[in-house]
């Protein structure tokens, strides 16, 4: 047991003094990770500016002070109602007073009651925008809402309804919950939301290149001859593998967890309980060592081993969510939730949601798995560097 902790030792000295260790496994990652801090806090932090809408009001007419009196209530950002003629509207809009004119004829209730239309006319200036868009969106809902009741008394007209009951379906139709409402929210519980998809999909993409240089210097041991020298001393082969994959798993547990240290206090996220990600690191990084031995076993060469560690690097990555969130379902959905990486993203959004270790089976048995199917082949699986 000494012998096999003095080569892990000595290996992971050896893979800590190889500046390509901290390039790939920190010092890129945690660059990247400042970069998609920098253009996605910008998008999330967008602000709004004041708007300013011209809007026509007369006093008899509801479906006008049913449009300011709703605008009035818009706390996404703040709406300024300036109430005008109609002959002014275009000229404020025109001249930049106003971002948004809004012309309406609506009438009263009654006359809505016995099948008056209502004209909505808006007119838009060049500012226009996300904002400009919202208010047009608001004040077509109000029309809709308040031409409802025209639409439903021509339609029992038409099926010769009295006047007492059209009056009854008007006054019903205008009373009406609203069949669908919104409200601010937040992002699922047991869900990352989507900078903490990126930094735990980062992570875990550059964890398979850490991992990958300590398990993947086998081969280039192998091909200077000093894997040859080593099997020589007094000791068991299997030892010189079971030290290259304690040296990767320490370097790969070490390295994520700085990732995901740093990931969060960029993006401002926390992942919940320590010691449940721990558990997930753990996991997470005994699957992608695993995967590692099994590349290490079917490459020939060091350049083959490097381009397939690359390709399921940045294949498991991708799909683990460290570019963009992605979901699926069927067989590719299947195939997405057999992904270690996308497993480990789960775990972690289980914990920030407040989960237990209980409520980790699922992504622990597919890393595990993982580890354990991965494991096995390495030892099945003919070693092809050895056949040359």
């Amino acid at each position: 047991m000494s012998q096999l902790f003095t080569l892990a030792a000595a290996d992971l000295r050896q893979r800590v003094r190889d500046k390509s260790v901290l390039i790939f496994g920190l010092v890129v990652p945690i660059a990247l990770m400042f970069v998609m801090n920098l253009v996605f806090s910008g998008a999330e932090e967008l602000e709004f500016e004041p708007t300013t809408v011209a809007i026509t009001a007369a006093d008899d007419d509801d479906l006008a002070r049913a449009v300011i009196a709703t605008l009035g209530r818009v706390d996404v950002f703040e709406v300024n109602v300036d109430e005008v003629g109609a002959d002014q509207v275009r000229p404020l809009v025109r001249d930049g007073g106003a971002d948004l004119g809004v012309v309406i004829d609506g009438g009263d209730a009654a006359s809505a009651a016995e099948g008056a239309q209502a004209s909505v006319e808006v007119i838009e200036g060049e500012a226009a925008g996300l904002q400009t868009d919202i208010i047009i969106s608001v004040t077509q809902a109000v029309a809709e809402r308040f031409t409802s009741v025209t639409t439903a008394t021509r339609a029992g007209a038409e099926l010769g309804l009295s006047e007492e009951e059209l009056a009854m379906v008007a006054q019903s139709v205008a009373q009406a919950p609203e069949a669908v409402t919104t409200i601010e929210g937040r992002t699922a519980s047991e869900q990352l939301d989507g900078g903490g998809t990126m930094v735990a999909g980062q992570a875990g993409l550059f964890l398979l290149f850490t991992v990958g240089f300590g398990v993947l210097s086998l081969i280039n041991e192998r091909e200077q001859g000093t894997l040859v020298r080593l099997r020589s001393m007094p000791m068991r082969p299997g030892m010189i593998v079971a030290g290259k994959a304690i040296s990767a798993y320490v370097l790969g547990v070490g390295a994520t967890g700085v990732l995901l240290a740093v990931g969060g206090w960029m993006f401002d996220i926390s992942f919940g309980s320590v010691p449940l990600v721990a558990v997930l690191v753990l996991a997470v990084v005994a699957a992608a060592t695993s995967l590692m031995f099994v590349v290490a076993r079917l490459a020939r060469t060091a350049e083959q081993a490097g381009v397939t560690q690359a390709i399921l690097a940045v294949v498991l990555g991708m799909f683990g969510g460290a570019f963009f969130q992605l979901t699926s379902g069927g067989i590719a959905g299947t195939l997405l939730e057999l992904n270690p990486i996308g497993a480990f993203t789960r775990g972690l959004g289980i914990v920030a949601g407040g989960g237990q270790l209980s409520d980790l089976g699922v992504p622990l048995a597919t890393m595990v798995g993982f580890a354990v199917i991965a494991a096995a082949a390495s030892r099945l699986l003919p070693d092809r560097g050895a056949e040359l």
